[in-house]
Parts: C-alpha cells; sequence; structure tokens
C-alpha cells in the first residue's frame, strides 16, 4: 500500500439489519483525493447466504455526497440515514425500502449528530447543536471575527475537532417522521401582490432538552413514551468530564428537565432500555472525588427499571474493557465490544452477569446490529481483520461468516501480515506485539513505531500506518507496553505518575527481542516515531537512547506544564498521570529533558489541535533547534488532533510523503 491508495480505504459502519434478519444496511465511506473529502453511500448487503464461507454481493443503495448511519424502521419500512452534501452539515433523510427517493427530515443550521427511532416507529430523536444566537453562521453577515466575546467560568470550553462548545449545546429534539408518499412541496411564486411566502420543506422538530449543556446516549423506554439523555455536567476541579442520566418524558406538557436517575460515581457512556423495561448502562467508577479515571474500564450496569436507586454491576471492570452501546436482545442480555490483546469480539452478558464470547481470532469488531424483530436470531458485525479494513460478516458459531469483500481493491495493492511476537522484557514482564517486514531478501531498517493514548493499543486489523512503511522498504515493529489497554486495568495503571519508566523499557525491550528473533530486521539502523503519547515516549526515548538514526514525534504531548489550561483536557489529564508536583511533572516531561536530545527529529502536528496544542510541539522544536539538534517542524493548516485518521484526504497524503521523505533522508533503505 502506497500513500496514493488511500482512497482504496473502505470504511464500513454499523450494520442496520432487517427485522426478517435476511440482509442490512451499511454505509461505506472512502477518502476520495479528488473531491479532498470522505465520500460515501448506503449499500444493502444480504446476510444469508447458500455457502458459509462465501461473500454476498451489496448493491449501491443511494447515491449521496455522504450517506452514513443507517437505522430501520422498527416495521423495516423505512431507512433512516444522514446525508452531508460538500461543505454541508448532515442532514436527517428518511428512504422507503419499497422503492422512491429519500425525503428530507430536518434542515438544521449546525446538522444532526445522531438519531433514534421511537418503538412506534412514527418518531425519530436526534441529537443537533443550538448556535447562540449571531454566532457560526445563524446571523447572516456575521463573521467569525465579528462575533461577541466569549464568557467563561468552566473548566472545560473546547473540545478538538469541535473548537468552542459552550456556545452550541447540543440537544436532543423529537420531530414526527414525514409521510414518504405525500405530494412533494413544491413552492409558490410571486404575484402581481408581491413575493410569495416559501413553504416550509420540513417539519419543525420539538426540543425536549433545556439545560443549555451537551447531550448524547438518547435511549427511548420500550412504551416510547420517555427517553434516556446524558447530559453532561459541571466539572470540579482536576475532575473528568462526565455527564449524568436523565428520563424525560415526551407527553406534551410534561416537565423539560426529566428524572435525574442516581448512579453515585459512575460516569455513564452509553445506555440502552431491554424489551422488559430494564436500563442497561456503560459506565466507569470515578471515584468519589471524581478523579480517578486513568485505565478504568467502563462496567456493564443494570436497573431493574429506570427509576431503580440500585444500579447492579454485571462485569468485572479489572479484566474486562467493554464498548459499544449495549444492544439488548430479546430473550435476555445485551451484545457488547470486548477489547483483549488487540482483538475486538463480541460478546453477550447475560442480566445474571455470565459473560460468553461469540467471537474468535484475528478480528477487530467495530459495531453490531440486530434485527428490530429478530430476537438476536441473526447478529450482523462491521469489522477489520489483517486483510480488510472493513467488512460485514454474520456471528455464527462462534466465527464471524465474512458477507462483503470492499476491502479485495487495497489487498491487490498489495498488503503485508504481521507476524505476533511476545518479548519477555528486563524484568520478565512480557510485551507483546507485532513485527511486519517488506517482501524479499536482505535486510531492512527498522522502525519502532508507538501508539497514543497512552491507555490505547495496536491491534491485528489492517492498519494503513504499517502498511505504507512496509512498502518503502522498512520494517515496522510495533507493541502495547505497559499503559496500554487491553490486558486489564492493573497493565495499564503501571504508568500512573510513571510515565517514561517501564514503557520505556517495553518498547525498547521489544524492539531488541523482535531484531534478535528476526534476522531481516537491522538492528543497527533504526529510527522511532509515535504520535500523542506515542509522540511523548518518543520524544523521552530520544533523550535517553541515542541508536536512532532518526525520530518523528507527532501531535505529542510534551509539555505537561503548560497542558494544563491549554488542552481540551488538560484540567484533568497531566494532573492524574503526571502528578500535580512540580518535581514529579519535570520528572516526566520530555520538555525539560529535550537539552539531551542529539537525534535528528521531525516535529509533525495540525494547527488546530486542540487534544495536544500546536504551542507544545512549537516549544520542543524551539528547544530542539536552539540545541543545534537537525530538526523540522511541520504545521498542517486546518487540522486538528485526528489529521492522520479523519483529516483530508490531500492532507493524509502529504503526511505519509513528507515521512517519507524524511525517512528517505535519514534511515535510507538500501
Amino acid at each position: 500500500m502506497q500513500a496514493a491508495d488511500l482512497p482504496l480505504i473502505r470504511t464500513v459502519s454499523r450494520p442496520a439489519v432487517h427485522p426478517d434478519g435476511t440482509w442490512a444496511v451499511v454505509s461505506v465511506t472512502r477518502p476520495d483525493l479528488e473531491a479532498d473529502a470522505v465520500v460515501g453511500q448506503l449499500w444493502r448487503v444480504p446476510l444469508v447466504s447458500t455457502s458459509s464461507t462465501s461473500e454476498a454481493t451489496p448493491t449501491r443503495l443511494t447515491r449521496g455526497f455522504r450517506d452514513t448511519e443507517p437505522r430501520f424502521s422498527p416495521d423495516g419500512a423505512l431507512v433512516a440515514f444522514l446525508r452531508a452534501a460538500p461543505q454541508a452539515a448532515p442532514q436527517l433523510w428518511v428512504l422507503p425500502v419499497a422503492g422512491g427517493e429519500a425525503v428530507q427530515v430536518t434542515d438544521r443550521t449546525l446538522g444532526v449528530s445522531g438519531f433514534r427511532w421511537s418503538p412506534d416507529g412514527k418518531r425519530l430523536a436526534f441529537l443537533s447543536r443550538e448556535p447562540e444566537a449571531g454566532r457560526y453562521g445563524s446571523v447572516e453577515g456575521i463573521a467569525p471575527a465579528a462575533e461577541g466575546p466569549r464568557r467563561i467560568t468552566e473548566w472545560s470550553w473546547t473540545r478538538n475537532g469541535l473548537g468552542y462548545h459552550r456556545d452550541r449545546p447540543q440537544h436532543v429534539y423529537l420531530v414526527d417522521v414525514p409521510d414518504v408518499a405525500a405530494e412533494p412541496v413544491v413552492q409558490p411564486v410571486a404575484t402581481a401582490q408581491g413575493p410569495a411566502e416559501p413553504r416550509p420543506t420540513v417539519r419543525e422538530p420539538r426540543r425536549l432538552t433545556t439545560d443549555d449543556v451537551d447531550h448524547s446516549g438518547i435511549a427511548f423506554t420500550p412504551d416510547g413514551a420517555s427517553i434516556a439523555v446524558l447530559a453532561e455536567r459541571e466539572q470540579g476541579a482536576g475532575q473528568v468530564g462526565r455527564s449524568i442520566l436523565r428520563v424525560l418524558p415526551l407527553a406534551a406538557g410534561a416537565a423539560g428537565g426529566g428524572s435525574e436517575v442516581e448512579l453515585g460515581t459512575l460516569g455513564p457512556q452509553a445506555v440502552a432500555f431491554g424489551p422488559g423495561g430494564e436500563l442497561y448502562v456503560l459506565a466507569q467508577d470515578h471515584g468519589p472525588d471524581g478523579k480517578d479515571f486513568v485505565a478504568r474500564n467502563a462496567a456493564l450496569y443494570v436497573l431493574s427499571a429506570w427509576a431503580d436507586p440500585a444500579p447492579r454491576r454485571l462485569t468485572d471492570p479489572e479484566t474486562q474493557e467493554l464498548g459499544h452501546e449495549p444492544v439488548p436482545l430479546a430473550d435476555g442480555g445485551v451484545l457488547l465490544v470486548l477489547a483483549s490483546r488487540g482483538t475486538q469480539q463480541v460478546v453477550h452478558v447475560a442480566d445474571d452477569g455470565v459473560t460468553t464470547q461469540l467471537t474468535s481470532g484475528d478480528v477487530v469488531v467495530t459495531d453490531i446490529g440486530v434485527g428490530v424483530g429478530a430476537g438476536g436470531g441473526t447478529i450482523a458485525v462491521s469489522y477489520g481483520d489483517p486483510g480488510s479494513y472493513g467488512e460485514v460478516g454474520v456471528v455464527a458459531d462462534g466465527a464471524i461468516r465474512r458477507r462483503t469483500d470492499f476491502s479485495a481493491p487495497l489487498r491487490a495493492a498489495g498488503v503485508v501480515t504481521p507476524t505476533e511476537l511476545t518479548v519477555t522484557g528486563r524484568d520478565g514482564y512480557p510485551v507483546h506485539g507485532w513485527v511486519a517486514v517488506p517482501e524479499g531478501t536482505g535486510t531492512h531498517p527498522t522502525l519502532l513505531m508507538i501508539h497514543g493514548g497512552p491507555y490505547s493499543s495496536y491491534g491485528v486489523g489492517l492498519f494503513d500506518e504499517t502498511q505504507v512503511l512496509v512498502d518503502a522498504g522498512y520494517a515496522v515493529v510495533y507493541c502495547n507496553p505497559r499503559g496500554s489497554a487491553g490486558y486489564g486495568q492493573a497493565h495499564g495503571r503501571t504508568i500512573k505518575q510513571a510515565m517514561g519508566t517501564v514503557d520505556l523499557h517495553d518498547v525498547l525491550d521489544f524492539l531488541d527481542g523482535a531484531v534478535a528473533a528476526d534476522g531481516r530486521l537491522d538492528g543497527s539502523r533504526v529510527g522511532v516515531l509515535g504520535g500523542s503519547y506515542g509522540g511523548y515516549l518518543t520524544a523521552w526515548t530520544i533523550a535517553h537512547d541515542h541508536r536512532f538514526a532518526g525520530a518523528v514525534v507527532e501531535r505529542g504531548f510534551l509539555d505537561p506544564e503548560t497542558f494544563f489550561g491549554t488542552s481540551d483536557i488538560g484540567s484533568f489529564f497531566g494532573l492524574e498521570y503526571v502528578g500535580e508536583k512540580p518535581e514529579q511533572v519535570a520528572a516526566q516531561s520530555p520538555q525539560a529533558v529535550a537539552g539531551q536530545v542529539t537525534t535528528p527529529t521531525l516535529v509533525l502536528h495540525s494547527e488546530l489541535d486542540l487534544r495536544c496544542p500546536l504551542s507544545q510541539a512549537e516549544r520542543y522544536y524551539s528547544t530542539l533547534k536552539g540545541h543545534g539538534v537537525e530538526t523540522e517542524l511541520v504545521v498542517f493548516p486546518g487540522e486538528n488532533h485526528e489529521l492522520s485518521r479523519s483529516g483530508r484526504p490531500r492532507h493524509r497524503q502529504q503526511r505519509f510523503e513528507i515521512l517519507l521523505d524524511w525517512w528517505k533522508r535519514y534511515l535510507p533503505v538500501a
């Protein structure tokens, strides 16, 4: 795979399974270099096949610029989805399954970000940001620079990828589903008496939430009389941001605030109602002071009814890392995604807490769908594996039966399957990871790649970063050192207020072990690179180990002292990870030891990165420059912390080209 092959990467959404369980609808999106945007449409995928291994033949269902997030109505007659035109915010549409054109449901200034069907299929609840008057284009002629000042009193006021959010809170709205068989709206023209009054093309929604804070996680009660929402709560000093759970009655004239569900120290992340009215909540326990977030896994809780004051924990967060919105089944329990050692599997959690793993092997399940009326009989997933970036499969007999092959063009361009490796570190700790080596004979210069997070992980799925570097002739080694996710909380919490200690040892020991295990890796010609926390550990590594011919420090957490008050998570992240005392911070700060660096270093950052602000890179680069280090600072305009994953396609291609140019200069392939 090369940088120009980015358009071959297909990302597959959550499968919307038809109630009869025989087919699903997914959104398939891809980066388009000519449009310089992510484009995609909805596809129909048969889930039933005469063969247990053969792929079905998907067919394109829509032809919008970017159509995403399909969901079937309860009776299966309509598919609702989000459609975005070029340079425009996504709006909610519905498409009749029997045939016909899609009908627009919303026309929101800042678009729609998520939605759910009511149980009777007559209404849609959706999330949308409400701009303060005069901001974000809500008043024609008022440019961003002419907007009024923002008066800030909270600990958090920006979000990476969004910017300021307090003056455009995300609310929950309710709207009637349009009649897709009705006459289309035709606009009248002017008469001799004057211009005609425009007719509305969409129905006016009703706002359900009242507090001017961000809301998320909407879920209807089984009877459709109420809706659960997650409402952002104000942070205290040093506290991690979290939400409260409210249930809002939908009857006209009902109290807007609803009822708060008491969850104690839990921070809810996702909610869902079971068919009997039980409420499932995926939540982290942040402790009595609201600060204990480092390597804390979410656990699944259940309340027999939403007013139940005693949530019952069903899973063990110490050993189980669960994610995804709970998917309730008609016969009890829910489906979730379990992350483990670089894989993501589907699990069923029963109401008594018994967890059953439904898939296995080298797969990364990203989303789950079941038919509304399928009773759990058909479980479809979107997933990746070492040869596929995103596919649709059916869960059966403990495995995933693939039903698509959207990644076939990418494999045809050439991909390498990494080899799994576990290395015993200097203190006896096992370090788990992978090694990817170019085809052919001879030895190859070797790159040590370090992931972000730190409570994140590399996995078994096809990874464009690895593939592009291997195609250029580099062996790539990457692992999940202590501090990573997917190996239990104890593994992740080891580096709390001890960053740059055992995590440094683990990545270096894995590099040494990989070189010793495979003669094709040239241990005398090595480089190191990483982004975010990976940028932190890269910068820390080259200050303490000078074997590397070059380094790339990307979007790094480099200066914990100035991170506080500038990052969108700066009010709490560094305080828990590196501590509060000046001597603690200095002992774990790459900026504090930047004067020890001699390795040629490329510092790569995005202009609008609010997670690790640009000042982190600018100060680090200037320090290296002042100490005579060969260095270069590259800044991508208009991009945020997610440049390498969801940035503009041309910027993503240019980023790869810059990386390869750097390695060609300082670690050339023979």
